[in-house]
């Protein structure tokens, strides 16, 4: 009888432990892989017929596919400040891609290597509370890779003090104009590198632009976007018996065209011969059509790994993957958004892309994938933002936030449930001449020229007029009062001087 309780009491301990171990990754995982410039036409499944991305394509497949997700700023920083406060551009702390230039010669890469102070984008306050903070305070391990831009090291706003366990990336958005650097962050710590410099406006001079031997010197040896990614692997792999939070950052497709040899010569292959561009703004390259669909089939790739990863450690069920953009494409012209439609169904212009608050600028591809939770091959037309994100995290984790957002979980529409909607989405911008942009179910308000002075708000029904070209606000003055009103409520004055709009004040 003695040996029969022994049994079963060892047999009872090992199902407490084995319940506790269970328990311990009841929460889910989170995945949020966002992109670096990636236009709304830029993915197979949403209508891209030059560039290959099964692996994103297939997220869809598996999962739900968001129409109408926006971005919540047209250029980096800012919407990035949005994604992680959760608050929109009238009351995020950081509002335009300021680069701190009262620091020094922040754009020279030698001068940064030099002295790490140059680093880095404007810090958010101490105060500022970030998801990834509530994760973590909640039981998460929080990990980021990729691009920051949201304080520069030696500050109180690097990953590590803003929520993260681990970080391994750019910490600054410049760093990010060479794919090939002296050096990433590893926490807080330089990971030198084996690259050397190369001046960002370098041409290629009196060198043969038709001789690939010319080019040489612009691929080096440690390529960021693949070493970011195997720590990515890694830190997903350590936390197999954790939930996690992973926040990949990548930096790929922004310029400058720099990618793996073999997406080069395989894109090469199929579009056969081009015009090589000669440097200026960003490094010359041979082939920068091939170039550019290389950048995005190597990161379709790296999310197939990141997928194969998940399934290897028995996580894959029991994780939700994002997939979206950080802002519209790039308008300069090494880039060539007429051949790869690069917005889609929006206008491919310098005015509508990138830097701009229209459809082109901001709105952006998303996809969410969660076997047994998110209905397979679905489509949503809900109206959402990046702010949305804090929200919908915590509901999924089952957390209560623990201060008031300007975003809606969407965890509702992900299961097929009642979703509550937006009153509006909000965007400012004080660069590119100072610009405002509002969205009210098929309504779409916009101004222009802030800097000017007071703007007439444009409007566009985007139920008929997806490429914002007519103009009817004429025929409907009283939704124009309306989101003339909704637009002084959604602004708060900056507490940076740098982000102010003068005639918003």
């Amino acid at each position: 009888m003695k040996i029969l309780l022994n049994y079963f009491l060892v047999f009872f301990i090992a199902l407490v432990l084995f319940g506790c171990e269970q328990n311990k990754k009841v929460k889910p995982n989170i995945v949020y892989i966002l992109a670096d410039d990636l236009g709304y036409g830029e993915l197979g499944v949403f209508g891209q017929k030059h560039i290959e991305t099964p692996n994103i394509d297939n997220l869809s497949k598996t999962g739900m596919l968001f129409t109408n997700h926006y971005s919540g700023a047209p250029v980096c920083a800012p919407a990035r400040s949005v994604l992680m406060t959760g608050m929109h551009q009238g009351n995020t702390h950081i509002r335009a891609n300021g680069e701190w230039s009262e620091r020094g010669d922040v754009w020279s890469f030698q001068a940064m290597f030099d002295d790490p102070n140059l680093e880095g984008q404007r810090p958010l306050l101490d105060s500022i509370l970030t998801v990834a903070k509530v994760l973590k305070d909640n039981g998460y391990k929080t990990g980021m890779v990729g691009k920051w831009g949201l304080g520069a090291p030696l500050t109180s706003s690097v990953p590590n003090k803003k929520g993260f366990d681990f970080f391994y990336g750019y910490n600054c958005q410049r760093q990010a104009h060479t794919l090939y650097p002296t050096h990433l962050w590893r926490n807080e710590n330089r990971h030198i590198l084996n690259n050397y410099i190369v001046n960002k406006n370098e041409t290629l001079g009196d060198k043969d632009p038709y001789n690939q031997e010319s080019y040489k010197k612009y691929n080096q040896s440690d390529y960021a976007p693949t070493l970011m990614h195997n720590e990515a692997l890694s830190f997903i792999e350590q936390n197999k018996k954790n939930a996690f939070f992973l926040y990949y950052a990548s930096p790929l497709p922004h310029l400058p065209l720099q990618a793996p040899e073999d997406w080069v010569k395989y894109y090469n292959e199929k579009f056969g011969d081009e015009e090589p561009y000669v440097g200026r703004s960003y490094y010359p390259n041979r082939t920068p059509r091939a170039t550019y669909a290389a950048m995005i089939s190597y990161l379709d790739e790296q999310v197939g790994e990141i997928i194969a990863k998940l399934k290897e450690i028995g996580q894959y069920e029991n994780t939700l993957i994002i997939f979206t953009s950080d802002n519209g494409p790039s308008h300069v012209p090494q880039v060539d958004s007429e051949f790869f439609n690069s917005t889609g169904i929006f206008v491919n212009s310098r005015n509508t892309m990138k830097g701009s608050v229209n459809e082109g600028g901001i709105r952006v591809p998303m996809i969410a994938s969660w076997p047994n939770e998110i209905e397979p091959g679905t489509s949503s037309n809900h109206i959402s933002a990046f702010y949305d994100f804090f929200e919908t995290a915590l509901d999924v984790a089952s957390i209560e936030s623990p201060i008031q957002t300007d975003g809606i979980s969407f965890y509702p529409e992900l299961k097929g449930e009642k979703q509550k909607k937006h009153k509006y989405l909000y965007w400012e911008y004080p660069a590119s001449g100072g610009l405002q942009a509002i969205r009210m179910g098929k309504w779409k308000g916009l101004k222009t020229n802030l800097f000017k002075g007071k703007s007439n708000l444009e409007l566009y029904d985007l139920s008929n007029d997806l490429k914002e070209l007519n103009d009817v606000s004429q025929n409907f003055p009283k939704i124009v009062i309306e989101l003339e009103n909704y637009l002084k409520e959604a602004h708060t004055t900056p507490y940076i001087k740098s982000f102010i709009i003068p005639s918003l004040e």
